[in-house]
C-alpha cells in the first residue's frame, strides 16, 4: 500500500569541498607531491606554474620555413677561423669558476648505497665450488629460499617437492641436507641455520676452539631453553661450572651474530629518510616555526582554459557541441580552483595547529629535554586553534617535526595526564622517561623489578600501581627484569 507523508530530516552532509581538504590533511608532505602531480594529470585546467613545458605565455618559433642544410654547411665554412684554435692567450676554465653560494644556502643531498645483494654473495661462493649441474641447481634454490636473516624457514621434504614440480629435478632429502651443510660453510657464518640454535652452534664451530668457546658450544647445544631465559644458576648446576666460566661462555655467545643475513643486507637495502613537514627553530630564545612547502609546488589555472571560456562569452553563435565543451571547462576549471583552495587552506591548518603545539610544549622546544613535556590531549589543541578533534587528529597523523633536538613524530607530543601526590598534573610521557633512567641505571647483575620501580617512582611522587608500569614498560619495548640480568 502506498502512502504520502510530510516529515521533516536534519542531515549533516560533507561539500566535495571539504572531503578533499579532509584527505589532504592526513597526508603528510612527502606524499603531497605525488597527490599534486596526480591531480596535474587528471585536471588539464590544472597547472604547475613553475614547470616550463605548461607555461603558456612562451613565445613559439615560427616553423613556417625549414633552413635549407647546404646554406647551413656554407655558413659553417664561412664561419671557422683556424685561429680561434691556435690562439692560447684564453683564460683558464678553472680560473673562472668562483663560488657564490653562502652559507644560508640550503643544500639537498641524497647518499646512495651501492653493493650486491645477500643472495648475489651466496651464489658467488657457490662459483668457487666443484659441483654438477644438478647439485648447483639445488644449492641455488636453497639459497632462493632463505630470508633477510640468513634462515632456512622450510622443511626439506617440501623442497624436494618443490624442485621435482617446478624445476623437474628428481632428488632426495638426504641430498637436500648435503647441499645445505655445503651452504653452512658460506660466510657471513651461520648463514642457511633453521632456527637460532643451529646459527650459533655452526659460528661457534668456526671459532679457535678455546675452554670458553667449547662451553659455549656445550650450553648452547645442551641448555639451549635455558639460555634465552637466562636461568644461569640452574646451568651452573646442572653443567657443574662456576660463575667465572659461565660468565666467559656467555660473552663468547653474545659476540655471535643472530642474524647473519642482516650484516650483508644492510648496504643494499635502501635508506629511508624522514621529511619533516614542519622546521622549530630556536632564535635566541624565540621559537620559530616553518611548514615544509618543498613539496608543494605553486598552482594556477590554466590560461589556455579560461581563454576558451573568454572566447565562448564573445562569441554570438553558439552551438550545441560547443555548450558541451563549456560545460566540461567549467567543470574543470572550479574543480582547480577547488584544489588549490584546498593546498592553500590544508598550509594554514597546518601551520596554525603546529604554532598552538609549539607554544603548548614550548619548555621542551627550548630545552630538548622529554620530561618537561607536559600532558597534552588532541582536545587542548582544538580548543586552543578552534577546530574539530577530528582535524588536528588528521593533522597529527604521520607527521614530523625537526627541532634543534631531533625529529620527532607529531603524535608523541600527546599524552595523557596523571597527578602526582602534590596535585599537579604530569604526562605520562614523563613517567616513561623516568622509568626508562632507572633501568638504564641499574646494576645489572640484579635488575629491578616491577615492584621496585613502583617503589621507585612512589618515592618520586608518581603514585601508580605495578601493572601501569608493566603497561609502561611494554610500551617501551623493555623486557621483564629475569631477561635483562647480567653476569
Amino acid at each position: 500500500m502506498l502512502t504520502q507523508k510530510l516529515q521533516q530530516k536534519l542531515l549533516q552532509k560533507l561539500s566535495p569541498q571539504q572531503i578533499l581538504l579532509m584527505k589532504l590533511l592526513q597526508i603528510p608532505s612527502i606524499a603531497l607531491e605525488q597527490r599534486i602531480k596526480q591531480e596535474i594529470e587528471e585536471n588539464p585546467a590544472l597547472e604547475d606554474a613553475a614547470d616550463p613545458e605548461m607555461s603558456t605565455d612562451a613565445e613559439e618559433i615560427p616553423t613556417d620555413t625549414e633552413p635549407d642544410p647546404i646554406d647551413e654547411l656554407e655558413r659553417e665554412r664561412d664561419d671557422f677561423d683556424i685561429t680561434d684554435y691556435l690562439d692560447d692567450d684564453d683564460i683558464p676554465a678553472y680560473r673562472m669558476n668562483s663560488n657564490n653560494s653562502s652559507a644560508d644556502d640550503e643544500h639537498r643531498e641524497m647518499p646512495y648505497a651501492s653493493g650486491i645483494s645477500f643472495n648475489e654473495t651466496l651464489i658467488t661462493q657457490l662459483g668457487l665450488r666443484r659441483l654438477t649441474e644438478n647439485q648447483v641447481m639445488i644449492a641455488t634454490y636453497i639459497i632462493g629460499n632463505l630470508d633477510d636473516s640468513g634462515y632456512l624457514n622450510r622443511q626439506l621434504s617440501a623442497m624436494v617437492d618443490d624442485l621435482a614440480f617446478t624445476q623437474n629435478i628428481s632428488t632426495t632429502v638426504e641430498e637436500l641436507n648435503e647441499m645445505l651443510r655445503l651452504v653452512q660453510e658460506f660466510d657471513p657464518p651461520g648463514v642457511g641455520a633453521r632456527d637460532l640454535r643451529e646459527c650459533l652452534l655452526i659460528q661457534l664451530k668456526r671459532l679457535d676452539q678455546s675452554p670458553s668457546v667449547t662451553l659455549a658450544t656445550h650450553l648452547v647445544d645442551r641448555y639451549f631453553d635455558e639460555l634465552t631465559k637466562k636461568h644461569y644458576d640452574k646451568i651452573s648446576k646442572k653443567a657443574k661450572v662456576s660463575e667465572d666460566m659461565l660468565r666467559d661462555a656467555i660473552n663468547e655467545i653474545l659476540k655471535l651474530n643472530p642474524k647473519p643475513g642482516n650484516s650483508m643486507g644492510e648496504t643494499t637495502r635502501p635508506n629511508h629518510y624522514i621529511t619533516p613537514d614542519f622546521f622549530v627553530y630556536n632564535k635566541d630564545g624565540e621559537l620559530e616555526l616553518q611548514v615544509n612547502s618543498r613539496n608543494t609546488p605553486e598552482l594556477r589555472l590554466s590560461r589556455t582554459y579560461v581563454e576558451m571560456l573568454e572566447t565562448y562569452s564573445e562569441s554570438k553563435s553558439k552551438s550545441r557541441s560547443q555548450k558541451d565543451a563549456v560545460m566540461f571547462i567549467k567543470q574543470k576549471i572550479d574543480s582547480a580552483k577547488w584544489f588549490i583552495d584546498a593546498i592553500r587552506q590544508r598550509q594554514n591548518t597546518l601551520f596554525v595547529t603546529m604554532s598552538a603545539i609549539m607554544v603548548y610544549q614550548r619548555e621542551f622546544f627550548m630545552t630538548g629535554d622529554e620530561t618537561k613535556l607536559r600532558p597534552m590531549i588532541l582536545k587542548d589543541i582544538a580548543e586552543v586553534v578552534g577546530l574539530d578533534i577530528s582535524t588536528i587528529s588528521r593533522v597529527a597523523n604521520s607527521k614530523y617535526v625537526q627541532t634543534p633536538f631531533g625529529t620527532y613524530l607529531l603524535k608523541t607530543f600527546f599524552s595523557e595526564s596523571m597527578q602526582t601526590d602534590s596535585g599537579e598534573e604530569v604526562s605520562t610521557r614523563e613517567i616513561k622517561k623516568i622509568l626508562s633512567n632507572c633501568i638504564e641505571a641499574e646494576e645489572k647483575g640484579k635488575p629491578l623489578t616491577d615492584e621496585q620501580l613502583t617503589d621507585i617512582l612512589k618515592e618520586k611522587g608518581y603514585n601508580i600501581a605495578r601493572r601501569t608500569v608493566a603497561k609502561y614498560r611494554e610500551q617501551l619495548n623493555i623486557p621483564v627484569a629475569r631477561l635483562r640480568k647480567e653476569l
